[in-house]
């Protein structure tokens, strides 16, 4: 499709779900018909005062798409409620869903490759861990972006076999990646802890 190169779109599992970068193109209703989407998951959040988000959500509820808004920080550590909903959004949205953040390279690309742990298990953290190339994705991450990459690794150490969502509920805290991480060489991978400020950091 001509859109899905300007709009960064790619399959994240066909059919199910796909990854996109915000449509600064426009033509965002055309779009979403032409791969049949039913449900956008928008990682930059709720922004009731920019044009692009009301542009979306009207799009959005004039389809009949459900629009769903969650808020991740490529450079902060996501809190367990960030990622628990984030699973519950993959749960409980029709599919084909479409996952967005601004350009479709970093948080998107996290948020594929935890739809990938959480769908596959871990005998898919390769196939979550391609979802950071540089091509065809154009995942290029600053110093403070590169946690990004390490997370599926972090993820199965930590679970030891437990599912993904089970693991997330019960054990993940993001000051243990965030250690995991440091104790690893990548202390400048990250900028700090989602809603913690840098004074209250462990």
């Amino acid at each position: 499709m001509l859109l899905d190169l300007p709009y960064n779109f790619h399959w994240i599992a066909r059919g199910e779900a796909a990854r996109a970068a915000q449509a600064y193109v426009g033509f965002l209703p055309s779009f979403l018909r032409a791969h049949r989407i039913q449900a956008v998951i928008n990682l930059r959040g709720q922004n009731p005062g920019h044009l692009w988000w009301k542009y979306e959500t009207r799009v959005c509820r004039n389809l009949g798409v459900v629009h769903r808004d969650a808020k991740f920080n490529s450079r902060q550590l996501p809190s367990q409620r960030m990622l628990i909903e984030l699973v519950d959004a993959f749960d409980s949205l029709p599919r084909p869903f479409l996952v967005k953040c601004s350009g479709g390279q970093d948080r998107t690309a996290f948020a594929a490759a935890v739809f990938l742990l959480h769908r596959g298990g871990w005998p898919a953290v390769a196939q979550a861990e391609q979802q950071f190339a540089l091509w065809p994705y154009f995942h290029w991450p600053r110093t403070q972006q590169r946690w990004l990459r390490l997370f599926p690794g972090f993820a199965r150490e930590s679970a030891d076999g437990k599912p993904l969502r089970a693991w997330l509920q019960h054990f993940y805290h993001a000051g243990d990646f965030g250690d995991w991480l440091e104790a690893r060489g990548h202390s400048g991978s990250f900028k700090g802890l989602y809603g913690v400020s840098s004074t209250n950091e462990p």
